[in-house]
């Protein structure tokens, strides 16, 4: 259910009496940079959980490399033993 006009310009009165047409201006200024900060902190922690990913899968590539050239050398020496 949407407000009408009529009460909308009577929330707008009450507000311009309550602060002063002088302030609103300042308060809308400071909720927009308010709004600009938060969408800066929340960019900045999507970023920072990627790059924590990332490095997190380059670990774990690294350790499957390990684990896979520890494996190819035990290969080849069991193979090499089975020969000699």
């Amino acid at each position: 259910m949407m407000p009408s006009v009529q009460q909308l310009l009577i929330v707008l009165l009450i507000i311009i009496v309550l602060f002063g047409a002088k302030k609103i201006p300042d308060l809308a200024k400071g909720l927009g940079s308010g709004i600009k900060n938060f969408k800066k902190a929340v960019k900045d922690d999507d970023n920072e959980a990627q790059e924590v990913a990332d490095a997190t899968k380059i670990e774990q590539d690294k350790k499957d490399t390990a684990n896979t050239t520890t494996t190819t050398t035990n290969a080849t020496s069991d193979t090499t033993k089975t020969n000699v």
